[in-house]
């Protein structure tokens, strides 16, 4: 087995969380008579936590005041509408499936709130998944190590024979800032080009990306 650990980034990579998200952001806008945006621009705009979403989302002269409003509004119409649309990538399924039939250990990293990431770990990782960590007090968002430092301490695993798979830059420079390997996939909320970029391996299927992890 090449790698007996992994940890995985959450949206885009294992779940399709857009279309839940898409909602909530533009329900925190309109409550405000702020302008919609649509799917492709919400897609954009994740990786950095909802907060950052937010900051992206409304209009570049938007006061902070008012940026907190919506974040905070957003926050709460996603808390109660998580699950409308979200669901497992086929690919990510089928790889947890083959992993955990492996005996790998599997972890979650997120910088979703942890009160959202909660309520997707009880919904679609009970069994496949040993823990998830989502944004909390004092352990920094990535591309910062805390969080996935955090995982590799709780599951007892070695740095050296852990890897990390996530969808995007934060996710690569992740990685990096965790001395981690990385493997990519294309399936997320980021184009493979933008992807290859960083130099990591990227992946468009379930078998490439058990291939990479267990080895051929």
């Amino acid at each position: 087995m090449r790698y007996e650990t992994v940890i995985f980034d959450l949206d885009g990579t294992l779940l399709n969380t857009l279309t839940d998200l898409t909602a909530a952001v533009n329900h925190g806008l309109t409550a405000f008579g702020l302008p919609e945006r649509s799917a492709r621009e919400v897609r954009t705009y994740l990786g950095n936590g909802l907060r950052m979403t937010a900051r992206r989302a409304v209009p570049a002269d938007t006061p902070e005041d008012l940026t907190r409003q919506v974040y905070e509004t957003l926050c709460a119409y996603y808390a109660d509408h998580a699950l409308d649309a979200t669901a497992l990538y086929p690919q990510a399924e089928a790889a947890l499936d083959a992993l955990n039939a492996a005996g790998v250990r599997i972890a979650v990293v997120s910088n979703k709130a942890d009160f959202a990431v909660q309520t997707l770990h009880k919904a679609f990782f009970a069994g496949r998944v040993r823990l998830s960590i989502g944004e909390r007090e004092g352990c920094r968002r990535k591309p910062s190590p805390d969080m996935v430092e955090l995982a590799l301490r709780q599951l007892g695993a070695k740095r050296e024979t852990a890897v990390y798979v996530g969808d995007s830059e934060v996710d690569a420079q992740t990685a990096q800032n965790s001395g981690l390997a990385c493997i990519l996939v294309d399936w997320g909320f980021r184009d493979r080009d933008r992807l290859e970029a960083f130099g990591f391996p990227v992946v468009s299927d379930a078998a490439g990306l058990c291939r990479a992890i267990l080895g051929d």
